[in-house]
């Protein structure tokens, strides 16, 4: 009963007040619409004729996407600023949840609560490559307008070889990935929703605060609308849930990275010439 009193008072001390609806809704908007002009507004703005250049057109949107991910990130940290007075690793780490699994029954951290994220890594990968695809293709037959336009596939990049063997040994596309991957699952998407919201929603949500922030996060991507549905079964069972059950921002990085990884390797071998 004391372990159970003192982690409740931990717990409250770590998530402190929490926010309105308003706040929380506000928050997701400041995320939201700027990753839907930079999709639905600069894209083709700058890439008019992205059909006839699938290569060129993937770099810009990838580098649109990156700078409105690390706008994520610059966000979560005024955010902490805001609300903590400064920007010590420390401070951070602590508002961000960024910490070892807590122990569910207890609040207290328990290294062995690790091995909870290859389960989740194993259904990560079971649903990207067996049901992503059958999920997306059923959410654009029932809503066609939210269909992927011409051009803005990334991986028509992938579907060329003669753009295959354009890549070999452009380390700079590597590179760029990497920076996009980086802000993508661990300092943009994951800071921000599973950082800076997910403890802060139990005030509005109770507990089941981790299927509102799945929500968000599906609807977020109002850049890539046909990924929504998907995104948000990923968001609530994959990435929110195992960073709210453990207490844990790390759970949903690591989980949420293993896509991340993948890519990694994938363009690693184009650009070793192995494709």
């Amino acid at each position: 009963m004391e372990n159970k009193t003192h982690a409740g008072s931990h717990l409250a001390t770590e998530t402190g007040e929490q926010y309105s609806l308003a706040k929380i809704l506000g928050i997701w908007a400041l995320a939201a619409v700027p990753m839907g002009i930079l999709g639905w507004i600069l894209f083709p703005a700058l890439s008019p004729d992205s059909g006839s250049d699938p290569l060129g057109a993937g770099v810009t949107r990838l580098v649109l996407l990156t700078v409105g991910l690390i706008w994520l990130f610059v966000l979560s940290m005024i955010i902490v600023r805001k609300e903590e007075g400064n920007l010590r690793w420390e401070t951070v780490r602590r508002r961000l949840r960024l910490n070892t699994p807590r122990d569910p029954r207890t609040g207290v951290t328990r290294p062995r609560l690790w091995l909870w994220v290859i389960p989740f890594l194993i259904a990560t990968v079971v649903w990207e490559l067996a049901l992503t695809s059958y999920v997306d293709g059923l959410w654009v037959t029932v809503f066609p307008f939210f269909a992927e336009p011409p051009g803005y596939s990334f991986g028509a990049v992938f579907e060329s070889q003669e753009i295959l063997e354009r890549l070999v040994g452009a380390w700079w596309f590597f590179g760029l990935f990497v920076v996009t991957a980086t802000f993508n699952t661990i300092l943009g998407e994951e800071f921000l929703f599973r950082g800076v919201l997910l403890p802060k929603m139990e005030g509005v949500f109770g507990k089941w605060s981790w299927v509102a922030n799945g929500v968000l996060f599906g609807f977020y991507h109002v850049h890539q609308p046909w990924g929504i549905v998907g995104s948000v079964v990923s968001g609530v069972s994959l990435y929110a849930f195992p960073t709210w059950r453990f207490r844990s921002t790390w759970m949903g990085i690591i989980v949420h990275s293993a896509q991340s990884v993948f890519f990694a390797f994938l363009i690693l071998g184009i650009v070793l010439g192995l494709a």
